[in-house]
């Protein structure tokens, strides 16, 4: 492609607080960093400059602390950041007042609901007394079963400002979904919801609630949110599955809401103080217990959303999550720019596909967040808000959770807004961030991620740890950073961290994305290394085959495997087509042709099979490993971290149907 999609124009680029970050860091340092490029090297040059920098530039509340930013900076892992700080994280999100809004709910078409800046503060003043009165203290883990609602929020920074440490699923997670995560950190205090909405429907959780209680033998206490409706007779069953353990099952309204209002104070943590905990997928075995700190999620969230993402005060940020998600906690860090976050729980097409450009249109959404499979799901219903929704205040899109085809690049131009900074980012779990990720001052290339993340040194290794300047390769970041995690829960010696990102290469994280630089200094990610297809010797991305196959109209969406065949790898195809498709020979010859022009010779699937659904994570991932593992004859051992665990039954017995 010959010209972006996108270019912001010298006004907008010079608006941005990327462009004010630059000029003010250029005249601190003596040194012209106006260029990206040149911002770029410098906070990779000199890291603990850099953060020292958005430190101050976003205000951090606390004290940073004498002496060095960065203790150990050569060392992966192994570096300290900020060692003398002391902060609060809860401290910064709450640090803005007022009557205007911090939280807009919907919940389908079911609940809409709004907090102010100071009634959210009210609600976690409220909350973090209820937690100290069940004694919770700094380290002690609280963990949450919620829809994405003002109560999730409000919980997490109650937790927060005791320095206890926040942990969540959503509620469609089974039981041993819950207790494979939970159980491994020992929560004191659990925040459940009564029920959930979607597709219009009510479905309860109180019958695997009292199962999940009466297995987590460390809670002292379950706090019901009622959402779908208060209903006294679950809340006593669940409250007789507590009888003779000396526990209470209390609702919000009877515990939190009781208390009155008085201050809110914080107590300041050091910087790498425990304040998450996030978990793997969990499809090839137990999830990681992943621990996050404090401030190095605060200032990297702080870096993305304010440089990267341009989010400013006042600013109204949505995000398509669930609190099984990263993003989840990606999206609450907006509070500390002064955003008001719109949360939405739910299905994305009930009652109709309009329903989240309704809310966005509504609220006045200034940056909308989704996944990559969502704007395909759009694309393929043919919706386009650009003709049916006044979105003039949108300036930003968002879109992770797998590659975003070129054809979507294409699409949100052309059926979302023409004048709009479409940002694919890629990053994960394991850093509660992005390694690369949008930039507001340079043009968006069809189909590719803009650049790396400010003070990350990312690049490609090939298998032999050299950098690839052209070709694809391994993601790697050659240098510390603040949101690495402290480690690993129950992993005191840390060998189950050090063997996860760093036993490839030695002192260099290994991300397991397969990755490829751009000539305009962005990069392409392929899919996940370990799901590398390998026919023949030659690796190649899952990303390229989906972005061939489903652009034909019969396609609805596909999982592409390597089958150890023969002493090698085929590529096996398997297809879920539109409603009133069949896959018969001329279509598996279109879609062969399509791949091979498309792609290349070498992408060409061995098979091609229909299956009628496709297993996904929580969080809306295909499962390439788990089908993988099933067509082997090998069993998945956590089918509870997948959303529908039913669709791996449909690839048990295709080893020989792809014969």
């Amino acid at each position: 492609m010959t010209h972006p999609l996108w270019i912001p124009g010298d006004r907008r680029a010079s608006a941005t607080t990327l462009s004010a970050f630059g000029a003010w860091l250029s005249a601190r340092v003596g040194e012209r960093l106006a260029d990206y490029g040149a911002l770029h090297r410098f906070s990779t040059t000199d890291p603990g400059a850099f953060w020292s920098a958005v430190w101050e530039f976003a205000q951090v509340v606390g004290d940073k602390g004498v002496g060095a930013s960065v203790a150990g900076p050569d060392k992966m892992p192994g570096a300290s950041f900020f060692p003398g700080a002391r902060l609060n994280f809860a401290e910064n999100l709450l640090r803005h007042q007022g009557q205007g809004d911090a939280l807009v709910f919907w919940g389908e078409d079911q609940v809409k609901r709004r907090l102010t800046w100071d009634e959210l503060r009210a609600e976690v003043s409220r909350a973090s007394r209820a937690l100290a009165a069940a004694g919770v203290t700094s380290g002690d883990r609280v963990a949450g079963i919620l829809p994405n609602m003002p109560e999730g929020v409000v919980s997490m920074l109650g937790a927060a400002s005791l320095g206890a440490v926040w942990s969540s699923c959503s509620p469609d997670f089974g039981v041993q979904g819950v207790l494979d995560r939970f159980g491994q950190i020992e929560p004191k205090v659990l925040v459940a919801c009564d029920g959930y909405y979607y597709n219009g429907k009510i479905i309860s959780v109180f019958d695997k609630l009292a199962e999940i209680v009466g297995r987590l033998p460390t809670l002292k206490q379950v706090i019901v949110v009622p959402y779908v409706g208060r209903d006294d007779g679950a809340l006593k069953r669940l409250d007789a599955t507590l009888a003779g353990t000396g526990r209470r099952a209390h609702t919000w309204d009877d515990l939190v809401h009781a208390l009155p209002h008085a201050p809110l104070t914080f107590e300041r943590f050091p910087f790498s103080h425990p304040l998450y905990v996030l978990f793997s997928s969990g499809t090839t075995g137990m999830p990681k217990c992943i621990v996050h700190s404090a401030g190095g999620t605060l200032l990297k969230h702080l870096c993305e959303q304010q440089l990267h993402t341009d989010i400013k005060p006042g600013d109204r940020l949505f995000y398509f999550t669930t609190l099984g998600w990263m993003m989840w906690n990606w999206l609450a860090s907006g509070l500390a720019s002064g955003a008001t976050l719109l949360l939405y729980d739910g299905s994305p097409f009930h009652p109709s596909g309009k329903i989240l450009w309704d809310y966005a249109q509504d609220a006045g959404c200034t940056h909308f967040g989704t996944s990559a499979k969502y704007i395909d799901a759009m694309k393929k219903a043919e919706l386009a808000p650009a003709k049916t929704h006044d979105l003039s205040s949108l300036r930003v899109m968002l879109s992770t959770g797998s590659p975003l085809a070129p054809e979507s690049f294409d699409y949100v131009y052309e059926g979302i807004k023409k004048d709009l900074h479409l940002a694919s980012i890629s990053g994960g779990t394991d850093i509660c961030g992005c390694f690369v990720l949008g930039i507001p001052t340079r043009p968006v290339w069809r189909g590719e991620i803009q650049g790396p993340a400010l003070g990350l040194a990312v690049d490609v290794f090939d298998e032999d740890g050299r950098p690839v300047a052209r070709g694809k390769g391994e993601l790697v970041c050659k240098q510390p950073f603040p949101s690495m995690p402290v480690g690993f829960w129950n992993d005191p010696r840390g060998e189950k961290y050090r063997a996860a990102y760093f036993s490839r290469f030695p002192n260099v994280w290994h991300h397991g994305d397969f990755a490829e630089w751009t000539e305009h200094g962005g990069m392409i990610i392929y899919g996940r290394s370990d799901a590398t297809l390998n026919p023949g010797g030659v690796r190649i991305g899952t990303a390229e085959v989906y972005r061939q196959v489903e652009q034909l109209e019969e396609v609805q969406e596909a999982i592409v495997i390597g089958q150890e065949w023969d002493n090698d790898v085929r590529v096996v195809l398997f297809v879920v087509l539109k409603p009133g498709q069949t896959l018969n020979d001329a279509l598996r010859e279109r879609i062969k042709l399509q791949i091979r022009t498309g792609a290349s010779p070498r992408h060409v699937p061995a098979r091609i099979v229909q299956v009628t659904d496709i297993p996904r994570t929580k969080s809306g991932k295909i499962t390439e490993l788990a089908v993988r593992d099933i067509v082997h004859g090998r069993e998945v051992k956590n089918k509870e971290a997948l959303a529908n665990p039913e669709a791996l039954e449909l690839f048990r017995n295709l080893a020989e149907l792809a014969r």
